[in-house]
């Protein structure tokens, strides 16, 4: 049986999250939650001293290795472990490479190692502050075109006790270097035509000549795609993605390449957010 992991705090600042009611709160108050909770901070430290150095999944203690596992076989085969939360053909890993272990920056995709350390924390999308179990939905219903993960699933359950220990010993709200998209920097205007030409003649061997993707490489428009309330439907991050990842592990777009051929896919028709205004 997958053992209640998520409490205290933790549960309330879920709760005002998401607005759900539990009625077993009394018990997951009680669930056990040393092993979740990351390195307290001390003085504050500089992004040169926080070293890049995760433990692997299968190295988690006996009575949570299970659900590391299963959380990291979430990340990497998100079709098959959980299918019935997902709308279109992607899985976590197209976004979270080896799923989310890396240092992100060239051919890293986006890092998660340390994810667990900065939140709660507030969100200008949501304009509320989000705790981690609201930020992994909010993937799921737009990345995903899905639907949320119930609280407390074994999914969800599997993926916050991943997400915490890939997160070990590192600082509590400090800047982890490694997370998250650097925009390009550039005064290039993108140009959807001249993406279009880059599409064809870089990546169509991998995404598909109708962006449908193949067998190696996710579709980027189409209803198997992102819809339009995900990050990735933003150019500047799409581009930013772009550039330190595509083509797979080559990364050789210019900026100004990226630039265009994002503009060219996000101009592409995909589903809506139907909550998006």
């Amino acid at each position: 049986m997958i053992k209640k992991i998520l409490a205290g705090s933790f549960l309330s600042l879920a709760l005002l999250a998401t607005g759900f009611v539990l009625s077993n709160s009394k018990k997951l108050q009680n669930a056990k939650t040393d092993y979740m909770t990351p390195q307290k901070t001390g003085n504050n430290k500089s992004a040169e001293s926080i070293k890049y150095d995760p433990p692997l999944p299968k190295d988690a203690p006996a009575d949570m290795r299970k659900e590391v596992m299963f959380g990291y076989n979430i990340m990497n085969k998100t079709q098959k472990y959980a299918g019935k939360y997902v709308g279109n053909k992607l899985t976590c890993s197209n976004c979270h490479f080896n799923g989310g272990i890396s240092e992100g920056g060239k051919n890293g995709g986006l890092s998660l190692v340390g994810v667990a350390t900065e939140y709660p924390k507030y969100r200008s999308r949501a304009k509320t502050v989000v705790d981690l179990l609201f930020r992994t939905n909010s993937c799921f219903v737009r990345s995903m075109n899905g639907k949320p993960l119930p609280l407390y699933s074994k999914e969800m359950v599997a993926l916050m006790t991943y997400f915490q220990w890939i997160s070990k010993g590192l600082p509590i709200y400090q800047k982890i270097p490694w997370l998250g998209l650097k925009h390009i920097k550039s005064n290039h205007k993108p140009d959807a035509m001249k993406g279009k030409h880059v599409y064809e003649t870089t990546c169509v061997a991998c995404h598909g000549t109708d962006g449908q993707g193949t067998t190696v490489a996710p579709p980027l428009w189409g209803k198997n795609s992102f819809n339009d309330g995900a990050g990735m439907d933003k150019l500047a991050n799409l581009a930013a993605f772009a550039h330190n990842n595509m083509p797979y592990h080559v990364s050789n777009l210019t900026e100004d390449q990226a630039l265009d051929v994002a503009a060219f896919v996000t101009s592409q028709p995909r589903p809506h957010f139907r909550s998006k205004k």
